[in-house]
C-alpha cells in the first residue's frame, strides 16, 4: 500500500504540474506498477490490460463516431443558424451558445463539440460586437453539463461505468450504467447550470477582450511591428528573405515585403530582396536598432491597427490558433517544429496560460492550450482548419463538410444509442458497429479512422486503469474507505455523500477527470459499504463530480481550448466556476438521494 500511495502521489504531482503531458504521466504510472510488481501486485499482463479494457475501446469508438458527426457539418450548421438567430443581442448570443452546446454534448463526445464550436462562437462574438470572453467560458461549461446527460457524453462516464461493473463482485449493488441511467438527474443539472450561465455568469465574467478591439491591440504587438527600408548599400541586398536575418543573433522575422506599391506576404522565403524594398519586421525596439545598424536599414514606421497590418480582406490575414492535446506542436518550439516552413505562416505573438509573449518566439516551448496569433493566407487557413493538430478560432471561408452525409451520420448515432439503451447489445458492441456503419456509408473514409482518435485520451485511460486495480488488490482502497467511513459518526449520510462529491470535484480540477474516477470510485464504494450506505449513490456522486472541472483552466481540456481565444486569466475560471460548483454539488447530491436513496 505504501508503494501504491507513493505512485499515486507522484501521479498527482505530475498531473498538477504538467511537467509532462497527462498521457505520458499515465504511461509512467503503468510502467512503475509493472516494474514494482512484488509490491503493487500488478503483473505485466495486468499492467497493459487497460488497452483492452471495454471502457478504452468504447471511448475509442465514440471518438470516431463523434468525428463522423463533425465531418458531416451538422454541429457547425446548427451553430451558425443559432448565431444568425442571436444577431447582436448579447442575451440571445449567450442563450445560443449554451443551447447549441449542452444537448449535443450528451450524445457525442463533448471535447470535439467545443473544438468545433470555438470558431463558430468566436465569429459570433466578433460579428455581434461582443467580447469573446463573455461567451467562451459558458461554451466550455455547457459542454461539461451536457456530458452528464448520458453514458456516452464523456469518456469519464464510460470509464466510471466499467469500474462499477468490475467492482460488482465485491459490491453487489454496483453495476454498469445503462445509457440513460442518470439522464433525469443530468437534465436537472443541465437546466440548473444553464440558468446560472445565463443569469449569473454574465455578471462575473469580465470583458477581457473589448468588443471593438483588433488583434494588434489585443496582443499589444504594435510596438513589435516596424516597417524599414533597405538601403542601397545594405548587405542583405540580393539575399533571400529567409537568409536575410541571422536568427541566432537577432530575434526578428520578416513578415511582409513591399515593392513598387505591391505587397508580398506568404510565402516569402525565396523572394530576393532589392534596394528600396520596404520590409515589415517583427522584433522589439532594442533588437531593431541593432538590426538596422548591421543591415543598413532605415526606419519608415509601423502598423497601428489590424487594418494597417492586413489591409486586404483575404490575404494575408490574422487568425488565432489553439494548440489541443495530441498536437505535434506540444512540447516543441516554433524552431524545432518547422511550423513556419510547413504552413507558410508567421507567428506574431503567443498567449500562454494567460500571459502574452512577444519575444524569443522561436524558443518558447509550446503547451496544450497555448494560443498563437498567426499571419497567414486564406489557403493556408483552410489547411490549418482541416488539421486536427490545431483549433482555428475562425471558420474557414471554404469549409469542407460532407453535408450529404448528415442524415446517415445522425441515423448511425441514433442506432448506437437505441441499441445500447434498449439493452439489445452492450454499448461497446453498438459503438463498434456504428464505426463500421460510418465507413460503410461513406461518412468517414477508412484512413480517417486513425486521425479521428485522440490517442492521448486512449493512452491516458490505458495508463490509469491499472492504478485503480492496484488500489483494490493491495487493499489501499479499503484502507482509505475505512478512514473516510470513520468520520461518518459525526456526519449524516447526506453530508458524507456531499463530502465525496466535493473531494472529487476539487481533485478533478487539478488532475485528469479520468484519473479522478479511477482513484475515487473504489474508495467511495468501500466507504459507503462501511457506513451502511448505498454504494451506487456514492459512485454516481463521484462520476458527476468528475465532470465539473469549473475551477481551473487545466482541469478539463475544453477549458484550455477557450483560455487563449477568450483572453482569460487563471482567476476567471474560479470566479465563475466556484459558485456553479457549489450550486451543482447541492443539486446533484440531493438529486441522487431522491432518485437512488442513501441506504
Amino acid at each position: 500500500m505504501v508503494v501504491v500511495f507513493g505512485i499515486i502521489l507522484l501521479a498527482l504531482a505530475l498531473f498538477a504540474s504538467e511537467l509532462v503531458p497527462v498521457d505520458v504521466t499515465a504511461i509512467v504510472v503503468m510502467v512503475l506498477l509493472m516494474l514494482l510488481e512484488p509490491w503493487t501486485q500488478i503483473s505485466p499482463a495486468e499492467g497493459i490490460a487497460g488497452f483492452a479494457n471495454p471502457a478504452t475501446i468504447t471511448v475509442l469508438a465514440m471518438l470516431i463516431l463523434s468525428a463522423g458527426i463533425s465531418r458531416s457539418g451538422v454541429v457547425q450548421i446548427l451553430g451558425r443558424r443559432m448565431a444568425a438567430f442571436a444577431g447582436t443581442d448579447r442575451r440571445k448570443q449567450l442563450a445560443a451558445t449554451v443551447g447549441v452546446t449542452g444537448v449535443p454534448s450528451g450524445f457525442i463526445n463533448n471535447t470535439p463539440v467545443v473544438a468545433i464550436l470555438v470558431p463558430v462562437i468566436s465569429d459570433l462574438a466578433h460579428k455581434g460586437k461582443t467580447s469573446p470572453s463573455t461567451l467562451l467560458i459558458p461554451l466550455s461549461y455547457a459542454s461539461m453539463l451536457g456530458g452528464m446527460l448520458t453514458l456516452i457524453g464523456t469518456s469519464t462516464n464510460i470509464l466510471a461505468s466499467e469500474i462499477a461493473a468490475e467492482l460488482s463482485d465485491t459490491y453487489p449493488r454496483l453495476h454498469a450504467f445503462d445509457v440513460f441511467e442518470f439522464t433525469h438527474l443530468g437534465a436537472i443539472v443541465l437546466v440548473v447550470g444553464s440558468v446560472y450561465l445565463l443569469l449569473v455568469a454574465p455578471r462575473l465574467i469580465p470583458e477581457r477582450i473589448p468588443p471593438e478591439e483588433d488583434f494588434v491591440e489585443e496582443y499589444e504587438i504594435e510596438g513589435y511591428l516596424t516597417d524599414v527600408v533597405v538601403g542601397e548599400r545594405s548587405p542583405i541586398v540580393g539575399t533571400t528573405v529567409e537568409a536575410a536575418i541571422d536568427h541566432a543573433s537577432f530575434d526578428a522575422d520578416i513578415l511582409q515585403l513591399e515593392r513598387d506599391g505591391e505587397r508580398f506576404a506568404e510565402p516569402l522565403g525565396k523572394k530576393e530582396i532589392r534596394a528600396g524594398d520596404t520590409l515589415r519586421i517583427r522584433t522589439d525596439r532594442g533588437t531593431l536598432r541593432r538590426l538596422m545598424r548591421a543591415d543598413g536599414l532605415s526606419l519608415r514606421g509601423g502598423p497601428e491597427t489590424e487594418s494597417d497590418l492586413v489591409p486586404e480582406e483575404d490575404d494575408p490575414m490574422l487568425v488565432e490558433i489553439v494548440v489541443p492535446r495530441g498536437s505535434f506542436l506540444v512540447g516543441e518550439t516554433l524552431a524545432t517544429s518547422g511550423f513556419r516552413q510547413r504552413y507558410d505562416a508567421n507567428v506574431l505573438a503567443f498567449r500562454s496560460r494567460g500571459e502574452l509573449l512577444r519575444n524569443r518566439l522561436e524558443d518558447i516551448v509550446i503547451q496544450v492550450g497555448d494560443t498563437l496569433l498567426v499571419q497567414t493566407t486564406s489557403d493556408t487557413l483552410d489547411r490549418l482548419a482541416q488539421n486536427p493538430d490545431f483549433i482555428v478560432a475562425r471558420e474557414p471561408d471554404r469549409p469542407e463538410y460532407r453535408t450529404d452525409k448528415i442524415l446517415p451520420a445522425l441515423a448511425i448515432i441514433a442506432g448506437v444509442v437505441a441499441a445500447a439503451g434498449l439493452g439489445l447489445v452492450p454499448i461497446l458492441v453498438s459503438a463498434l458497429a456504428g464505426v463500421v456503419a460510418m465507413v460503410a456509408t461513406g461518412v468517414l473514409q477508412p484512413n480517417e479512422l486513425y486521425e479521428s482518435v485522440e490517442w492521448n485520451v486512449i493512452f491516458l485511460l490505458a495508463g490509469v486503469i491499472p492504478l485503480g486495480n492496484a488500489l483494490q488488490q493491495t487493499g489501499a482502497a479499503d484502507l482509505l474507505g475505512a478512514l473516510v467511513a470513520s468520520t461518518a459518526s459525526a456526519l449524516p449520510l447526506l453530508a458524507v455523500l456531499w463530502v465525496f462529491y466535493l473531494a472529487t470535484a476539487i481533485l478533478t480540477n487539478v488532475i485528469s477527470n479520468n484519473a479522478s474516477v479511477v482513484l475515487m470510485i473504489p474508495v467511495a464504494a468501500k466507504a459507503a459499504t462501511e457506513i451502511g450506505a448505498n454504494p451506487f449513490a456514492f459512485v454516481l456522486a463521484v462520476t458527476f463530480a468528475a465532470s465539473t472541472a469549473f475551477l481551473t483552466p487545466i482541469g478539463y481540456q475544453t477549458n484550455l481550448f477557450v483560455y487563449g481565444p477568450g483572453g482569460y486569466r487563471f482567476s476567471d475560471y474560479f470566479r465563475v466556476g466556484a459558485p456553479l460548483q457549489l450550486v451543482l454539488s447541492v443539486v446533484t447530491v440531493l438529486g441522487i438521494a431522491a432518485f437512488w436513496g442513501l441506504t
